[in-house]
């Protein structure tokens, strides 16, 4: 545990951009958490100890300038908290909801959340569809979850009609869309949005794509049965789901 820990970066200047002088400490709280039980429970590789404030600290944090005020945000398959959790302690307004199927992974997330005192944050065991039917957020995050095409039948029927699906990307954001058109149509969804943040030469370039209802006055439950893991009535219940709720969303 030391011997990783002494791995862990301090916080670079750049982290002061997007984290608050107030919620900064609870940044590298964070980091050093991820640095010595996240390596140690095998949610993170060793070699991303000594690059988490440039590859995934800051890297999601630049996600919450797309995130309105006082918004909920529910972030499917969080894995170590990246970016639901950075989010939560870069901006105090949001609730945000972490979505993550595997026992370990929940359990270090339930640890950050109590040992930071993040009181907006809300742990569910299970997978995604378990509350589809259930619940609506303003924002649906993800990182490095799933193609498009299939990240749409995850996320969609989770996205208030006012909402959008907010994802970070990577290089191929372009041939996911293309490779969705159908998805995209069959849902309803509008065009997407690539946005690039933290394109200033100080901060690594952050890929986002964001996808909105067309219409929001047609969005209704339940949603056209999906192919690439949309909902069904069937599948709507929250069987074998688990959730451990800090603040009513």
């Amino acid at each position: 545990m030391n011997d990783v820990s002494r791995e862990t970066p301090s916080a670079p200047d750049v982290a002061r951009r997007v984290f608050s002088s107030e919620r900064l400490p609870l940044a590298e709280r964070y980091a050093e958490l991820l640095a010595t039980e996240g390596v140690v429970r095998g949610l993170i590789g060793p070699r991303e100890a000594p690059r988490l404030w440039d590859r995934h600290l800051v890297n999601c944090a630049l996600l919450a300038d797309l995130i309105p005020q006082d918004a909920t945000v529910c972030d499917i398959g969080s894995g170590a908290g990246l970016p639901g959790l950075v989010l939560a302690i870069a901006r105090p307004d949001l609730a945000v909801t972490l979505v993550e199927p595997l026992l370990r992974r929940t359990t270090f997330l339930e640890e950050v959340a109590v040992a930071l005192d993040l009181g907006t944050v809300e742990v569910v065991r299970g997978r995604a569809d378990a509350i589809h039917g259930e619940r609506r957020f303003d924002v649906v995050t993800s990182r490095a979850v799933a193609p498009l095409e299939r990240l749409l039948g995850w996320s969609m029927p989770l996205v208030a009609p006012t909402g959008a699906l907010v994802a970070m990307k990577g290089s191929s954001v372009a041939e996911e869309i293309e490779t969705a058109r159908d998805e995209l149509a069959r849902w309803g969804c509008a065009s997407p949005e690539v946005l690039e943040l933290g394109a200033d030469g100080e901060i690594s370039p952050t890929l986002a794509l964001r996808v909105a209802w067309a219409d929001p006055a047609q969005v209704s439950w339940p949603l056209p049965p999906s192919r690439s893991g949309g909902p069904s009535k069937k599948r709507a219940s929250r069987k074998g789901g688990r959730s451990n709720r800090r603040r009513q969303a």
